[in-house]
């Protein structure tokens, strides 16, 4: 029987997804429940989720025993693992991927995250992962970085359906929505069939808080400790404004025509930072049509157990979204500066589990290595 609260948000028009893979969820058949269960369209991965997957070696234990004995590099067999858990995953939601006529059903598979700052690289990365998996239902992530901004309207106008992740501010936001628009453009001019392609932006939600709360903590005045819990909200309300703005051009007709699917925002770090809030903040204030809320399974059971829906709680918000942003600018909070640091601090942190990841492969090749029985 499907949970109420969860099927509630779906009915919203909210896409349900799960920000988290390993092969212990697939083999488990913990990945097939949630589908069924808890109304889970749709999954996300970074690095920082593999790390903490490859962590429990024993569930990956025959494919690296198999790296070892053939020699396989520390790159490869990391590339390996990770392609053939994203194919899998793949090959589960496949029914929702066919249900939805290609809109949900979506698995996404980071970029070397070393490589945000290197558009040439992430074309060519992107492109190679996209063959490597092999699946219709693949999204392939590309940081909103300034040099990620090209890479992913090269990438998809080679036909490669895009999830554009760490986007923090509007002003970036309506970047990557041009980036879409132009890559689906030359993707049509270079004979592409659109309908089989999708997209999404994913927008970071509870780390705008975190950032901007620890400076309203900092300044210490009553107007600004009043201000705390509400940047998230109000910068991802004014996201969706212009997410309706620009999916409203003729433009935008111009490639629906074609049939190409509208770039959805996907409302990411969604899980509650600061114990302070209730647990469901950011799927209860962000629950809007033609949305994706991934979420990691801590925040999607605590919906599914004591979730409450209030309406559409986005349309129309933009005017309230602009007041809670000049009265952050009035106590002192300089935005621009919160936006470049998440970023960068986003990038570095999926930099970091990357080399986490590394280290761990690699610890776990060097024990099966065939030289350690010498």
């Amino acid at each position: 029987m499907a949970n109420t609260p969860l099927a509630d948000l779906s009915a919203a028009g909210v896409s349900v997804w799960l920000d988290d893979l390993s092969r212990q969820r697939i083999e488990s058949g913990n990945l097939t429940s949630l589908i069924e269960d808890y109304e889970v369209v749709g999954v996300t991965s970074n690095p920082t989720i593999f790390a903490s997957a490859f962590a429990d070696a024993d569930h990956y234990a025959e494919d690296l025993d198999g790296f070892a004995a053939r020699g396989a590099s520390v790159e490869d067999a990391i590339r390996e693992l990770t392609t053939e858990d994203v194919r899998r995953a793949c090959d589960v939601f496949r029914s929702v991927w066919q249900r939805t006529g290609g809109v949900d059903g979506r698995v996404s598979l980071e970029v070397d995250p070393g490589k945000a700052h290197d558009t040439e690289a992430t074309v060519a990365e992107a492109a190679d992962l996209w063959k490597t998996v092999d699946r219709p239902n693949l999204m392939i992530k590309i940081p909103a970085t300034r040099e990620g901004i090209p890479a992913i309207t090269r990438t998809l106008a080679e036909g490669i359906s895009v999830n554009v992740t760490l986007i923090f501010s509007v002003q970036r936001y309506r970047e990557v929505m041009d980036a879409y628009l132009t890559g689906m453009e030359q993707a049509r001019a270079n004979g592409h069939d659109l309908t089989g392609m999708a997209s999404v932006a994913s927008f970071f939600v509870s780390r705008v808080d975190s950032e901007v709360d620890k400076r309203l903590d900092a300044i210490g005045t009553d107007a600004a400790l009043k201000l705390r819990g509400t940047a998230a909200i109000a910068n991802a309300r004014l996201a969706y404004a212009a997410f309706l703005e620009v999916f409203g051009t003729e433009r935008w007709a111009a490639l629906k025509g074609a049939g190409a699917k509208a770039q959805r925002p996907l409302w990411a770090s969604t899980g509650v930072k600061n114990k302070a809030y209730p647990d469901t903040l950011y799927v209860t204030e962000l629950a809007a049509p033609d949305t994706v809320n991934t979420m990691p399974e801590a925040t999607l059971k605590a919906f599914a157990d004591h979730g409450e829906l209030h309406g559409d709680a986005v349309t129309g918000t933009e005017d309230a979204a602009r007041e809670v942003f000049a009265s952050l600018a009035h106590v002192g909070i300089d935005v621009d500066d919160v936006y470049q640091v998440l970023e960068d601090e986003g990038v570095k942190k999926f930099d970091d589990s990357w080399a986490e990841l590394t280290a761990t492969v690699s610890d776990q090749l060097t024990r099966r290595s065939p030289e350690q029985d010498k």
